[in-house]
């Protein structure tokens, strides 16, 4: 492969990098569906499609014709893959860019990052779709002038974007807060929805979880004071408060499509979290520390397009 990869290497991101004369594609692949998109920033998106996800076999094709096209006209500047997880992004071992243990039938195994990015030679910037939403938060959205901050997405799972000095973090794979392990909420005898724990975040409060609770009820049709929402609450705060101690983010952001239906959930979990806290620890901004993505639906779209910036500047 001709062109330079780069695995969010916490270059920053401006409007200042994106003005060149070309502008960037990016791929934000979700668990329902993928996004793509050409643009030089929010502020400048020059054609979006979406791509139901289904069968790899199917999915992956249909970017591709999409990228092709762009790639005749009018090209693009390098290429950003924001893929739901797990992904393999250390660039060492063989299944570098593959889909890792997916509960998504036929997914697992899939070189994500060696299918979309082969045909084009140009810089190609690789990470999670959280870690590219939170970069663009810090570029464009609610994170902006912050290196320690957090994207927390509740949608068919929860997934967490970490950015900690500038940078996402990074082990020896990405970091999988919607699968921490917490305490049951007194009371709570609800079976998880996770295939892998009985009681992570991702079983209990993820969209998938919620509608488990709700017995056929449409999220957008439950009032605020229904009594389902105290336990998404509980262990969404809980995992806010993991973090606080673990990383000290400056703020999170908490978006996703349960928090798109349900806002009021924001200043719940704040609430929530500081009662966790119980005076252990101070946050910073309280009232806005745990508030909507700046980008509102657009931080996943535009963190393809941050880490394909990124992959850019790294690459000059």
């Amino acid at each position: 492969m001709s062109n330079a990869l780069s695995s969010s290497g916490g270059v920053a991101v401006s409007d200042d990098i994106a003005a060149g004369p070309l502008p960037f594609a990016g791929v934000e692949l979700g668990g329902t569906k993928c996004v793509c998109t050409l643009a030089f920033g929010p502020g400048r998106i020059l054609d979006q499609q979406v791509v139901p996800t289904t069968s790899a076999g199917e999915t992956l094709p249909a970017i591709l014709e999409i990228l092709h096209d762009w790639a005749r006209h009018p090209g693009f500047a390098a290429l950003g893959i924001a893929s739901f997880g797990p992904i393999e992004l250390d660039p060492a071992v063989p299944t570098y860019g593959q889909i890792l243990a997916t509960t998504k039938p036929g997914w697992p195994g899939t070189d994500v990052l060696g299918t979309l990015s082969g045909p084009f030679d140009v810089p190609v910037g690789f990470d999670t779709d959280v870690n590219g939403a939170a970069m663009a938060e810090i570029a464009w959205g609610s994170g902006q002038g912050m290196d320690d901050f957090a994207y927390v997405t509740v949608g068919t799972g929860v997934g967490v974007g970490l950015i900690v000095h500038g940078r996402p973090t990074r082990g020896f794979a990405h970091s999988e807060w919607g699968h921490v392990r917490l305490p049951r909420l007194a009371g709570d005898d609800h079976a998880s929805v996770c295939g892998f724990h009985a009681d992570c975040v991702e079983g209990l409060a993820s969209g998938s979880a919620l509608v488990a609770r709700l017995g056929g009820r449409r999220v957008h049709a439950v009032a605020e004071d229904d009594p389902v929402w105290k336990p998404i609450v509980h262990y969404i705060a809980a995992m806010a408060h993991a973090l606080v101690c673990g990383a000290g983010p400056q703020r999170i952001a908490l978006g996703g499509g349960v928090i798109t239906a349900q806002p009021h959930l924001v200043a719940r979990v704040e609430t929530a979290l500081i009662a966790s806290l119980n005076g252990y620890m101070k946050l910073p901004r309280v009232g806005s520390y745990v508030i909507r993505p700046g980008l509102g639906d657009l931080a996943g779209p535009m963190g393809s397009i941050a880490l394909a910036a990124s992959a850019l500047a790294t690459a000059a």
